[in-house]
């Protein structure tokens, strides 16, 4: 899977199951302060990310992923 077909599908679900407003969604944001999820938000991210890439991130892996570009190269490195 490419890069921009991960982006698309993770900017589909932050927009359609997370209800994120599409304008904020950028490589640069912050999930947490700029896109405000949170620890809830993550437990659906889990779920989604599993269905929609078929693996289960884990959690102690991504304390590192800060911005949407860093969670996106996360999902690429993990399927690629």
């Amino acid at each position: 899977m490419n890069r921009t077909t991960i982006e698309e599908k993770v900017t589909n679900f932050l927009v359609e199951d997370l209800e994120i407003e599409k304008e904020l969604i950028k490589p640069d944001a912050l999930l947490k302060d700029d896109l405000g999820i949170d620890s809830l938000d993550f437990v659906d991210i889990i779920v989604i990310v599993n269905r929609e890439f078929g693996f289960k991130p884990i959690p102690q892996e991504m304390t590192e992923v800060k911005t949407l570009s860093d969670f996106c190269d996360y999902i690429e490195k993990k399927i690629n």
